[in-house]
């Protein structure tokens, strides 16, 4: 008597592996989204017919292409990027430990309300002009990012920290749990959804915030100078240039964050 091996096909394998069939059929979608824009970006640009005004694709990535292979290149991005990613940080940090905090003590939350409200509602652009008159330009970005993404930070921590599970809490204070294994086994968990949800956010603002700083106080070296020049030259081909490299290393900058994140409490629940 013989017995044969069934190789699965591939519909089978896809039925096995929903997770890999979705991730797959979002990159599809993504792609197809991007093409398209694409196509209406070249149609619309070939209608209006003055570059000026709106350049081809085509011809942004020409420029892209040029701009890439000279060294101010990547010294503006290297610029930028250092200052977007510390106001970024330093907001994270300092957001995550006044929420728990407030969370804590009322009275804090309470103080903290008007200046988190303040920012929140107030333009970036008077908070850079303002800024730009104590700081001066080449620490500009750096505090106006910190100071865009400190609200998001601190306002969905705060909720998370609330919406941690009380039973848990209750159980930990009845056992005198230690305040460090509460943070590590009851919070840090609890507060995950809220925490991916804000730094995805804030990430974007810490970008657009920062480069609008740089593009009204224009410290030497950075994007937001070449941005302005590109301004002021009428160089279209190379300000959308420049826009879409500052969109790449946000999303680049979000997703490799994010994975660190994802990775970082995926093995906190295998300890």
């Amino acid at each position: 008597m013989f017995f044969t091996t069934k190789t699965p096909n591939r519909s089978e394998e896809n039925c096995r592996n929903p997770v890999s069939t979705t991730a797959h059929k979002r990159l599809v979608e993504k792609i197809v989204a991007i093409v398209a824009a694409l196509a209406v970006w070249q149609v619309a640009a070939i209608l209006v017919d003055q570059n000026i005004i709106l350049v081809t694709p085509t011809k942004v990535l020409v420029k892209l292409f040029d701009l890439v292979q000279t060294v101010d290149f990547w010294s503006a991005v290297l610029f930028s990027l250092s200052r977007m990613s510390l106001g970024f940080f330093l907001a994270l940090f300092a957001g995550v430990f006044l929420a728990f905090f407030a969370s804590q003590w009322r009275p804090i939350d309470v103080l903290l309300w008007p200046y988190m409200a303040a920012v929140k509602s107030t333009p970036v652009a008077s908070f850079v002009i303002l800024c730009l008159l104590w700081l001066g330009a080449a620490r500009l970005s750096v505090f106006i990012s910190f100071l865009m993404v400190l609200p998001v930070i601190y306002t969905n921590m705060l909720q998370g920290i609330k919406s941690t599970d009380k039973k848990l809490l209750e159980m930990a204070a009845v056992f005198r749990v230690p305040i460090r294994r509460k943070l590590f086994y009851i919070y840090i968990p609890g507060v995950k959804s809220y925490f991916l949800s804000a730094t995805g956010v804030a990430i974007g603002f810490a970008w657009k915030a920062g480069i609008a700083a740089e593009v009204i106080g224009i410290p030497k070296g950075s994007i937001g100078e070449r941005l302005y020049e590109a301004k002021i030259y009428l160089n279209s081909a190379e300000l959308f240039a420049w826009t879409l490299v500052i969109v790449v290393i946000s999303v680049v900058f979000e997703k490799i964050f994010l994975a660190v994140v994802k990775r970082i409490y995926k093995r906190m629940e295998t300890v």
